[in-house]
This record gives C-alpha cells, structure tokens and sequence, in this order.
C-alpha cells in the first residue's frame, strides 16, 4: 500500500491579519459559537477532567543547572490542548512562553504558536502564529459575556487598562452591546490612557475619555472591562458598582469578599477553576501554588472558607445555550470571571484556517510525499 502525502498550511503573522484575525466581529461571533458548544459539552480540553486549562512547566524556585529557567513573575511555559466539535470537528493546541523580560529584547511578553489537526486521522492541518489569535479571542470573552450578562440598553463601558487585551475587550463589547456610546479609560500611565482613548475612539465611531482616577471609570459605567497585569492590583469595593452592572475581569483586581458574595458570579467555564483547585491540591506546596495567579483564586479562597459553594457560580456556556439563566433583572451585578480556554483558540485559529484557504493566504508546507515508515 502506498503511503499518503501529508501536507499543511503555515500562516505567518502578516498573513494571519490578511485572513482576518483582527475581524473582532467575527471573532465575537466564533467565540460565541465555541460557548454555545461548551454549554452543550460538544468539546474537549485536557487532562482526565477533560477541562484543564494546560499543561505547564513548573520552574523550580532555585538554580538546578546553569542553563535552567527559574520560576518569576508571568515566567511559564504552557501547551493548551483541545477538541472541540460542532462544524469545527478539529484538535488543536496553543503553545506558548512568557518572560516579562522579552520586551528589553524587541520580543513581546507572550510568544505563541498554535497547531491544528484533523480529529481523526491526526494530520496537520496549520501551523500558525498565535500571538493575535490568543489576544483577540480573549477580548472577545467579554464581548459575548456583555451580550448575554449586560443590563439591556447599556451605554457606558469602563476600561481598566490600557493595554492590548483591554483594546480587544472593549472592541468585543462594543460588539455584544450594540447600543454602546461611550467608555470612560484609566491607566497608571495617563499617557497610555490618553492614547488608548484616541485610537479606540477613532477605530469604534464612540466616545471614549481618558480619567484621572480610577473611581471614575467605575461608577457610572453599565460594562466594566478589567484587563490588567503586573503587581499592581485595581482596587475596587463593591460600593462603586453601578445598579445593573457587569463587571468582566479578565486581569487581575483586588476586590473585598463582599463583591464576590453580595453580588451575581458566572465564569467561563467553572469546570475549569474547579481543575485548577484539584491542580493546586496536588501541587508539593498545596493549593497556595495557584492563588498567586489563578483569576478566580478569590472566589476559591472563599469556597475553601465554607463562605461559597461551587453551585453558587454559572458558567457562560449554560446561559447562552439556556440550560440556566442569566441576567435575573435590569438592578442585578454581576462579576464575570474568565480564565481563558484552549477551546477558544482552536475555535478562532480553525476559522482564519479556512478563511485563509479561501483566499489562497498561507505557504504550503509538506511533511512527506510519503512516510518512511508506516
């Protein structure tokens, strides 16, 4: 029997943005898809509880060799696996390091690939940068949750973070909440607040104002996007949250108990956070190990507390597939937690795959013509 060739398509980062990964509508309307999957169960990420996060490489806290990384700030390794099923029917995984010392070195923080392959037979299907797909897909998080989670009618968002991934939230949620007119942005470095605020305004057709202290960007906002990273935590009582509002954390915060437990919580997936607290159990250091860095490492503190239960938490996938509901009315807040999914980005990669084959983008690589053995 002769043997099959095998070839793939490589997707550079030029011709990643060629194929559209930049096209937030469509990525809020493909994440939205993958939710609706998940709800159903029609996916599969790794590990035995079929919903790990990843796979990470855990650096040791001191040197062992002279050449062996030792653990740091945002310092990891991590391999994301996932199925996921649907019209999609296809595995794939991110790959990806961090080193906050990369930009010193002209290199992003995050370095990612990602790789798909056909779910039955194994074959490479694309190779691609991941750098994009990885920020665009985890601002359309807050997008799809802003479409089922936020007040009906919201106007007002407010940024926290002046970074990439904050400027991929709120193009998401201008895209989930269609009658957005304004967002409010604050940033330590007013500078980055002031820029932001320029390109956003001009990029989405709304208003979008830089403020001096971050109190003023959550008072008066309906969505509130968190996208921030680094040691410096924004500080955020429950007092300053709006009537009816939604508050998307996708960095990091420094909230009181009571947010978590006055207030509505639904996360991305809870089967996941529930992965990583089994994770963290059976870590040498216990689960400590994941409270430094988990998103929902608060909520999990008050879980091991006896303050919350795990049934007290909704995962985004089940209200927008109506298994369970969301919004209960226009005064409920709510805190939507996200941890990032390899599922999402099997999701986005496999769409700009295709859209990329339609439009002939890409370089055509061969694996063999034949395999040696077989």
């Amino acid at each position: 029997m002769q043997g099959k060739p095998v070839k793939f398509l490589y997707l550079s980062e030029p011709e990643m943005i060629k194929a559209g990964v930049l096209d937030m509508k469509q990525c809020v309307g493909v994440v939205d898809e993958v939710f609706h999957l998940l709800g159903k169960g029609d996916y599969l990420m790794g590990g035995p509880r079929e919903n790990e996060h990843g796979l990470m490489i855990w650096f040791p806290e001191k040197k062992r060799f002279p050449n062996m990384p030792v653990e740091g700030p945002d310092r990891r390794f991590m391999a994301m696996v996932a199925y996921l099923g649907g019209r999609f029917n296809v595995c794939g995984e991110k790959w990806y390091g961090s080193n906050v010392a990369n930009p010193k070195k002209g290199l992003p923080r995050s370095i990612l690939t990602v790789m798909l392959n056909d779910s039955e037979t194994s074959e490479p299907l694309a190779i691609m940068s991941g750098n994009l797909v990885s920020a665009m897909r985890t601002g359309a998080v807050p997008g799809v949750a802003a479409k089922y989670l936020a007040r009906p009618g919201a106007v007002s968002c407010g940024c926290v973070g002046a970074g990439v991934i904050n400027r991929a939230c709120l193009m998401a949620i201008a895209e989930g909440v269609r009658t957005l007119k304004r967002a409010t942005i604050y940033d330590l470095d007013m500078g980055k607040a002031i820029a932001y605020a320029k390109e956003m305004t001009t990029l989405l057709g709304i208003e979008v104002t830089p403020v001096a202290t971050l109190k003023e960007t959550i008072v008066d906002a309906d969505v509130i996007s968190v996208a921030t990273a680094g040691v410096s935590k924004a500080t955020i009582p429950t007092e300053w949250l709006k009537e009816g509002s939604l508050l998307t954390l996708t960095g990091t915060a420094e909230l009181t108990d009571d947010v978590y437990l006055e207030n509505t919580v639904i996360a991305d997936n809870w089967k996941m956070h529930q992965a990583w607290l089994v994770e963290g159990e059976e870590h040498p250091k216990g689960v400590e190990s994941i409270l430094s860095w988990a998103p929902s490492a608060p909520i999990i503190k008050l879980i091991l507390a006896g303050k919350m239960t795990h049934g007290d938490i909704r995962s985004l996938g089940d209200i927008a597939t109506g298994e369970v509901p969301g919004r209960k009315d226009d005064k409920e807040r709510i805190v939507f937690v996200t941890g990032g999914m390899p599922v999402e980005d099997v999701g986005w990669s496999y769409q700009i795959y295709l859209n990329a084959q339609e439009k002939g983008i890409g370089q055509e690589l061969k694996l063999w013509d034949e395999p040696h053995w077989f």
